[in-house]
């Protein structure tokens, strides 16, 4: 059958992505990284791994795999170090990772939340948090979306271009009728830095070429900023800005700041997002800036380009606060050897819950939880379920040579972009999503079953 994702895959595992960064080295034949592991992770008798104080194959043989698992612990840290860092305004965004249970958790943990659609917005007011601790983004905000962001109160709206401008004007303005003088809207402008992150190509969104935002050097976000703030029904409170995710290097945002500084200090604006994007290491010998390390590098460069101390200079981290946080379980259904070529692992689930080595040639590790202390020798391919030879969730794996059919399979990192696109593809279900702290798991997102795959059905 034709194979797109294969050669998907095989595009962007080949090549160094534009000099943005190389392939991961493999996994060296020893444990697991504890760094890779949540910060709860604990060994017990026999290297058995327990996070939260639950045992990861006694969770799995309860629950079922494939199976998401949080360490809430280490969600609330990441939380308040977000918080300590860049102060109140600090925003999890929430494509990362959404459901009511991680909303509730960041809003506890003094977050704001940046939502992107419809669909987030009502699944952060659903969890209890206050429509003026959200912001609103989107590059193609519908009517119906921004009347649903201005009708709830949203804290911040982010305006991307001309043609949304003109629909908030129409939704918000005097000719709305008296419903709208309470719709004020407080807004952002997205501006495009022309700043190239060092980082994949498909996640770059500073550069001019980008769907998002007015650039700088055409001279369309100085005439956006005008056209709002010549409307009486919008406040224009700052500029928005984003260069793109998983970046590694610290420098990449002080140009950001340096940049945007020449444009955003005349205005004479009280706040600054810097937007997200913060790097994480997902397999052994990569290392990446703290969320620390990251506000102090902006809050530095805001110093030596002469933004005024006054300005609330903010960012919306969301991989840095949930991609260690979570582990993925899966169960070994099949080990097939081709001598002399390699070993294919194959697990029970795959590109449906993490599509990311597929879309972006994505390196990850994996270990067994029953043995997460042994040494990883075997070299294999883990391999999902689906009906594509680019099905790969591991590309370069090791593993103990005692893995057999029927273990429980772990893949650490997993907490950012893993459920929140997770895809019925082959009408395979969706996992489960578990909490964990203090010896007890909670699921804060059940299992699909057969009749989900038939809910939507006329």
């Amino acid at each position: 059958m034709h194979d797109p994702f294969s050669d998907a895959l095989g595009a962007t595992a080949d090549r160094t992505f534009e000099g943005a960064y190389e392939r991961s080295p493999l996994p060296d034949e020893g444990p697991v990284d504890t760094a890779l592991l949540p910060m709860t992770a604990r060994l017990g008798v026999g290297g058995r791994l327990s996070v939260g104080g639950v045992d990861l194959v006694d969770l799995a043989d309860e629950l079922g795999t494939p199976l998401f698992v949080y360490d809430e612990a280490h969600l609330r840290d990441r939380c308040r170090q977000a918080v300590q860092a860049w102060g109140d305004g600090v925003a999890y965004a929430t494509k990362a990772f959404l459901c009511k249970a991680m909303a509730s958790l960041a809003h506890d943990e003094g977050m704001w939340l940046d939502v992107s659609t419809a669909g987030e917005l009502y699944v952060a007011l659903a969890a209890g948090v206050p429509p003026a601790r959200l912001v609103f983004h989107g590059n193609n905000k519908s009517d119906a979306e921004l009347s649903r962001a201005l009708e709830a109160g949203v804290g911040r709206l982010v305006i991307d271009s001309f043609d949304e401008i003109d629909r908030l004007c129409r939704l918000a303005g005097p000719a709305a009728g008296s419903a709208s003088d309470h719709r004020e809207p407080a807004v952002l402008v997205r501006v495009t830095p022309g700043v190239q992150a060092h980082t994949h190509e498909f996640v770059r969104t500073g550069q001019e070429d980008s769907k998002f935002g007015f650039g700088l050097s055409s001279g369309a976000a100085g005439e956006a900023v005008e056209r709002l703030r010549s409307f009486p029904g919008v406040r224009v409170v700052g500029l928005h800005a984003h260069i793109g995710s998983q970046v590694f290097r610290v420098g990449s945002f002080a140009e950001e700041v340096e940049v945007l500084a020449k444009f955003f200090t005349p205005l004479d604006l009280p706040e600054l997002c810097v937007g997200g994007g913060l790097g994480v290491p997902y397999v052994a010998g990569e290392s990446a800036p703290t969320i620390a390390e990251w506000a102090s590098t902006v809050s530095d460069s805001c110093r030596s380009v002469g933004i005024p101390a006054s300005t609330r200079v903010t960012a919306e981290p969301g991989r840095a606060v949930v991609a260690t946080a979570g582990l993925t379980l899966y169960r070994v259904g099949t080990v097939k050897e081709l001598p002399g070529i390699r070993t294919y692992v194959a697990v029970d689930g795959g590109m449906s819950d993490n599509p990311r080595p597929v879309l972006y040639g994505s390196g990850y590790e994996a270990f067994l939880p029953r043995a997460a202390d042994a040494p990883r020798p075997r070299a294999v391919r883990v391999v999902g379920k689906h009906c594509e030879a680019g099905d790969v969730v591991v590309a370069d794996a090791r593993v103990p040579e005692v893995l057999s059919v029927g273990d429980v399979l772990a893949t650490p990192v997993t907490g950012a972009y893993g459920y929140s696109m997770a895809s019925n593809y082959n009408k395979v279900p969706r996992p489960a999503v578990v909490f964990v702290a203090d010896g007890r798991y909670r699921v804060v997102v059940r299992r699909e079953d057969d009749d989900d795959l038939l809910r939507l059905d006329g």
